[in-house]
C-alpha cells in the first residue's frame, strides 16, 4: 500500500490533532533519543539569551518553547505557535511546570503570521518547514517578524546525500520500528508519511538558497547525524544607519559623503 501524502493544511492539522497524545513518546522513537541534543543545538544557534522576546514556530508540545525559556530566563517572553489545538492544549499543561516564566501559546498560521513586522530577537522552528504547503512563504514571514541582525534556526528530519547507507538504515528505521510502534497506537498511517515527506523536502543546500531568495542576509545548513538531521541557521540584514557608516569611515578616505 502506498504511503500517504498530506498536502491540504486541513489534512496537516488534522494529523497532527490525531498524533498529539503520543507525540513527544514517538519523536523519542524516531530520533533515536537525541532530538533534546538537537533542540539545544537549534536553541543555541538561534541567538536567543536573557531577557529576549522570542518565539518558537509550529512549537507542538513545546519542547523547543520551553528550552527557550530557560534560555531568555524570567526577564525573557516565550511565544509559542501552532495551528494544531491538540498539540497547543499539551503545550499549555506543560509550561505549568514552568513557575515564574512568561510563556504564551498561539494558535496561528506560519503563513500569515498574526505578529507585528521585526518582533523577535530570536525564532526557532522544530520539524516544521517540512510540513507547511508554501516554504518560501514561510521563509519569508520568519523574515518578516525577526529584528534586524537576528537569527532563527529551523531544525528538521533530512534525506542523507551522498551517503548510501545512512539512506538506506533511515528507510529501514523508519518503516519498521517507527511506523511499527506507531500502528500499535492506531498511527500507522499518519507517520507513514514521514518516509515520503523526505523525499520531497529540498535539500540542505536548496534550503540555504532558498533562504537568501526569501532576502536573508545569510544561510548556513548544518548537517547532523550523518545527513538525518540538519539546522537551517539564517540572519535578517541589520539596519545600518548614516550616522553610524560616517563615524566608522577613516578620516582622509576616500569613502564617499553619504
Amino acid at each position: 500500500m502506498p504511503s500517504p501524502t498530506f498536502e491540504q493544511p486541513e489534512e496537516i492539522r488534522a494529523l497532527f490533532d490525531r498524533i498529539a497524545p503520543h507525540y513527544d513518546s514517538l519523536n523519542q522513537t524516531l530520533s533515536l533519543g537525541l532530538h533534546q541534543v538537537w533542540k539545544r543545538m537549534a536553541v543555541r544557534w538561534s541567538g536567543a539569551s536573557s531577557g529576549g522576546y522570542v518565539l518558537d514556530l509550529c512549537c507542538g508540545t513545546g519542547d523547543l518553547a520551553l528550552q527557550l525559556a530557560r534560555r531568555v530566563g524570567r526577564r525573557g517572553h516565550v511565544v509559542g505557535l501552532d495551528f494544531s489545538p491538540a498539540m497547543l492544549a499539551i503545550a499549555r499543561r506543560r509550561s505549568r511546570l514552568f513557575p515564574g516564566y512568561s510563556l504564551e501559546w498561539v494558535l496561528g498560521d506560519a503563513l500569515a503570521l498574526p505578529f507585528p513586522d521585526s518582533s523577535f530577537d530570536a525564532i526557532t522552528m522544530g520539524y516544521g518547514l517540512r510540513n507547511v504547503t508554501d516554504i518560501p512563504q514561510a521563509l519569508r514571514e520568519i523574515r518578516r517578524v525577526l529584528k534586524p541582525g537576528r537569527r532563527a534556526a529551523i531544525l528538521d528530519f533530512h534525506r542523507p546525500t551522498g551517503i548510501p547507507l545512512c539512506e538506506q538504515f533511515q528507510r529501514w528505521y523508519l518503516n519498521t520500528q517507527v511506523v511499527a510502534q506507531a500502528k500499535t497506537l492506531g498511527l500507522g498511517s499518519e507517520y507513514a508519511y514521514i518516509d515520503p515527506s523526505l523525499d520531497r523536502f529540498p535539500s540542505g543546500e536548496e534550503q540555504r538558497q532558498m533562504a537568501l531568495q526569501a532576502g536573508f542576509a545569510s544561510a548556513k545548513f548544518y548537517p547532523l547525524a550523518w545527513g538525518m538531521m540538519g539546522v537551517l541557521v539564517i540572519e535578517k540584514f541589520r539596519i545600518v544607519s548614516i550616522n553610524s557608516i560616517n563615524s566608522t569611515s577613516p578620516k582622509g578616505s576616500d569613502s564617499p559623503r553619504l
